[in-house]
């Protein structure tokens, strides 16, 4: 069985979808509306940039779902694969709403306008350098735990990704994770300050789960027969009420992606196909487990040799 992974905030690129584009009518068409839809030529920053146009946060948001949801379109339409035989759909942070537009649980409009509020709200959440985001590598869940429940009355700092085994990343105040920093040292735990715009996945996104929340319960979600893996919870979602809630509390917490993997191979998925920009979650998959099968969508020829 194999289940279909959209990547997150990170996996952008210049020119990304751009074979597509240029060989597809549907995929300019698919282009074009998202320009409407914004208001701007989300289109020209991503087939052109500038870099730093694409890296901000509320322009990278809706422009990795449209890349994502353009390759998931174009399989539909030049392949004769099923996707929606997937056993489940999941996606990375962002991915989330790219897999559950793809799943049939949100059209592509309100789905890429979410995601342009939720880059913004995220974005402006905190004073510019006021957080900040620190990956650690190499460790244990348990032992980041350990070492962030014995200092929770020194310095508040959340697990932002639970990505893979080795790979975690970490979210607070920038005077915060400087103490944390401090401690890492002194017990060899390898860590690297990342190259973010603001603290994501922890309680300094309050404001934008206000935000959200607000946004989330005026739109209208489909019912659908595709089944969704959660961030939040690493399991199945059971159904719209439940996804709305889940998707205002995935802005504060932490991305639960190696319990959700684990969770899928557990259930009989043995293929994972990413679809969307980059390799970044076919490698944490890998990191979990070398033994299921990987396929990474990014181009035609990646679609032409997809077999399920």
């Amino acid at each position: 069985m194999f289940s279909v992974i959209f990547p997150g905030q990170g996996s952008q690129s210049i020119g990304m979808t751009k074979e597509l584009y240029d060989n597809f009518t549907y995929i300019k068409d698919l282009f074009k509306q998202a320009d409407d839809e914004l208001g701007y030529y989300i289109s020209k920053i991503i087939l052109e940039g500038p870099k730093e146009d694409l890296d901000l946060t509320e322009n990278t948001q809706p422009a990795i779902f449209l890349a994502s949801y353009s390759i998931f379109e174009m399989i539909k339409k030049e392949k004769d694969i099923k996707l929606e035989n997937a056993k489940y759909f999941a996606g990375h942070s962002l991915g989330e709403y790219s897999a559950l537009s793809s799943a049939g649980y949100l059209n592509f409009s309100d789905t890429i306008k979410l995601l342009r509020l939720r880059g913004s709200a995220m974005q402006n959440a905190v004073s510019e350098g006021e957080g900040g985001m620190l990956a650690i590598l190499g460790s244990q869940i348990k032992i980041i735990e350990e070492i962030l429940e014995k200092n929770k009355d020194n310095f508040n700092v959340q697990i932002a990704n639970d990505n893979s085994e080795g790979q975690i990343v970490l979210s607070g105040r920038k005077k915060d994770l400087i103490e944390l920093t401090d401690i890492l040292k002194s017990k060899k735990i390898k860590n690297i300050k990342l190259p973010v715009s603001a603290p994501f996945h922890c309680k300094l996104m309050s404001k934008a789960t206000l935000i959200m929340k607000e946004q989330i319960e005026k739109t209208n979600f489909e019912d659908s027969n595709m089944r969704l893996i959660s961030n939040v919870t690493a399991n199945e979602i059971s159904n719209k009420e439940e996804l709305k809630k889940l998707l205002v509390d995935q802005i504060e917490n932490r991305v639960r992606w190696r319990e959700s993997i684990i969770n899928m191979i557990n259930n009989d998925v043995n293929h994972f196909i990413e679809i969307g920009p980059g390799k970044v979650l076919s490698g944490l998959v890998k990191r979990i487990n070398k033994d299921v099968k990987i396929d990474t969508i990014n181009d035609e020829s990646d679609i032409n040799n997809l077999r399920i």
